[in-house]
């Protein structure tokens, strides 16, 4: 798939609404006719993000997933209104880069260990607390445990932790690494074959770095599943698709969308916490 790699992703935090503005200021320059897709599964963030966008490109170029555009994916569960746009976006992302059944880690605030087929189908997966969350439970559980922050043990000081701190580093990285290991088999088990695995997040490249387990760290992956269903959901507008602002079955409607001038220009993606900011990919570019 051509057009539809990352570039010039910025991560600032959600509340530097100033810092926000310049970002935008500064990938716009050039693309003043482009629209904007937000993703959030935090939507004070998402709505304070949107603000600064309709102030910079205009109300009718900034697009919500969810809202005013769809996430073209199906899915096996009993119960898809329920599921992130985070999981289901950064799969999207997986299966337009590989066209393969993948397994995705997102290791963020919580880590998702997720599935999807090899004819794009979505079939859910697996959440856990992420490295901080864990240390901060033992930490605020406890009354001894000590408040440790999210570091890489050192392998020079062996696989036995030789003081608290570093034994619960070890303790959560042990979690995350197994956790993965063992969801992949029995994700694999159900599949009757063994997919690949790609990961991302914030704290993959610490947690996956030269393991044998993932073949792919993409820091971008949920940028790439943006970039992709904004794309799918112009198309299917052009195409004639939709022919009210509002479907009959409740779902965003890419007919919205009809009012960009541009197919791709700038995506958000706020999952988790941060705004990651996506200027307009080369057409020419291959992932």
């Amino acid at each position: 798939m051509q057009g539809l790699s990352p570039h010039g992703a910025i991560s600032i935090a959600n509340d530097q609404s100033a810092e926000l503005a310049r970002a935008i200021d500064s990938l716009m320059a050039d693309e003043h006719t482009a629209p904007a897709f937000v993703s959030s599964v935090n939507l004070i963030a998402a709505t304070k993000i949107e603000d600064v966008l309709a102030e910079r490109l205009g109300a009718d170029r900034v697009f919500r997933f969810g809202r005013d555009a769809a996430i073209p994916m199906s899915t096996s569960l009993d119960d898809d209104t329920t599921v992130g746009h985070d999981r289901l976006l950064s799969c999207l992302g997986a299966y337009a880069t590989t066209g393969d059944a993948t397994i995705v880690i997102d290791a963020g605030t919580c880590v998702t260990i997720d599935f999807i087929d090899g004819t794009g189908v979505f079939h859910g997966g697996a959440i856990a607390p992420g490295l901080a969350m864990m240390l901060n439970a033992m930490h605020q559980g406890t009354a001894a445990l000590p408040h440790v922050e999210v570091k890489l043990p050192d392998p020079a000081r062996g696989s036995f932790g030789r003081d608290t701190a570093h034994a619960m580093q070890l303790g959560v990285f042990g979690m995350v690494r197994g956790a993965a290991r063992y969801l992949a088999e029995l994700y694999a088990d159900a599949y009757a074959a063994y997919p690949r695995i790609a990961a991302t997040g914030g704290d993959a490249e610490a947690l996956f770095t030269n393991d044998d387990l993932v073949e792919r760290i993409d820091p971008n992956l949920q940028l790439v599943g943006i970039a992709h269903a904004a794309a799918l959901n112009v198309q299917r507008e052009e195409a004639g698709d939709s022919s009210d602002d509002d479907n009959d079955d409740g779902e965003a409607n890419p007919m919205r969308l009809g009012r960009a001038n541009r197919l791709l220009g700038t995506e958000i993606d706020d999952a988790d916490g941060d705004a990651d900011l996506e200027s307009k990919p080369d057409p020419d570019d291959d992932l």
